[in-house]
């Protein structure tokens, strides 16, 4: 067991998850500030291989394992996070304007499944505070701008969030996500049926073309999706070719689960992230790439801990895979150490 599993974890869940957030992101932070930290941290948490290398929608990834949006909504840590080896960062969500989020408490946490539940509700500072910080970032790693509305905007004007999200990042970020995932939004999953989506990815995708350069644009979708919905999202994707997909985000579902249901009943509402959505997400995963037949790259995420995990993903047709509540549960070191095992089967 690592010294985080075994010493530091067991220290930091006691106490609330927001504050310890926040708490660990600014002592890296700080830690940086110092000479010859930054290249330590990186001696110490990157793994590189060119097995590991991949190209995926015109984009080179130097690994296959990103970190999923939810963790620096703001673009605060980007350098930071960079040196623990991610092959790529997805800042966000990010809405057009600031918003504060929902009440606390809003995030929690399963240790007996080794999960998170959330309803943080797109809590963000607004896409040109997120630029303003995106100009001062000094590191190459590969960054994706997750991009949302505001509570506020009603569903029928959802499409001018997106654009103006869209228009703020576009300078600093080398490819998008259109979240309507979340379930910690009212109505926002509204916006995953057929028509709404089709026109926001229409009017993205025009948006995108009349740019100097075309980013990539991909969509995250919720786990909670039946089949035919499913086969809906397909439809939509080669319709409007956009470049892909993530699958997925959290979901609404609260079975299987370790934890006592007067435990569960307590939290109330959000997003359950973690172990108990590996099976799930990795079914999407496997079922969009085989019908559509492997038409479009998938981006893996839901309950990725391991390189066995993470393999899994990408046996299942996941391109690229994000990790988020295992970077949590795990600690720093868990992208060189999925690395490392892919590298040894690849």
């Amino acid at each position: 067991m690592s010294l985080y599993k075994s010493l530091v974890f067991p220290l930091l869940k006691k106490v609330d998850p927001e504050k310890v957030h926040y708490l660990v992101t600014d002592l890296l932070k700080f830690a940086h500030k110092i000479p010859f930290v930054p290249s330590i941290v990186r001696s110490i948490y990157t793994f590189e291989d060119a097995s590991l290398e991949r190209e995926v929608f015109g984009l080179k990834f130097k690994n296959p394992v990103g970190l999923a949006a939810g963790f620096d909504k703001n673009a605060l840590w980007v350098d930071e996070l960079a040196n623990l080896g991610f092959g790529f960062i997805e800042i966000g969500t990010v809405t057009p304007k600031a918003q504060p989020g929902n009440d606390k408490p809003r995030l929690f946490r399963l240790i007996k499944d080794e999960a998170i539940i959330n309803r943080m509700g797109f809590n963000n500072e607004g896409s040109v505070k997120a630029a303003e910080l995106l100009k001062l970032r000094k590191s190459k790693v590969i960054l994706g701008g997750n991009i949302g509305k505001n509570k506020v905007t009603p569903n029928e004007n959802a499409l001018d969030d997106y654009q103006l999200a869209f228009n703020d990042l576009y300078p600093y970020v080398d490819y998008f996500v259109v979240n309507v995932s979340s379930p910690n939004t009212p109505g926002l999953r509204e916006l995953q049926d057929k028509e709404p989506l089709s026109r926001i990815l229409n009017a993205l995708k025009k948006l995108n073309a009349g740019k100097s350069a075309e980013k990539p644009i991909l969509l995250k979708i919720a786990p909670d999706l039946t089949d035919s919905q499913l086969d809906d999202i397909i439809e939509i994707v080669n319709e409007t070719k956009i470049d892909g997909l993530i699958a997925t985000n959290t979901t609404i579902e609260r079975s299987p689960l370790s934890s006592s249901l007067e435990e569960i009943e307590t939290i109330g509402a959000g997003g359950l992230s973690g172990k108990p959505l590996t099976k799930r997400s990795t079914e999407v995963i496997r079922y969009l790439h085989s019908k559509s037949g492997g038409a479009f790259p998938i981006i893996g995420v839901g309950g990725i801990y391991t390189a066995d995990d993470a393999r899994e993903k990408l046996e299942a047709g996941a391109s690229l895979v994000q990790v988020y509540s295992g970077f949590i549960y795990e600690g720093p070191a868990i992208v060189k150490n999925i690395c490392k095992g892919l590298s040894k089967r690849a």
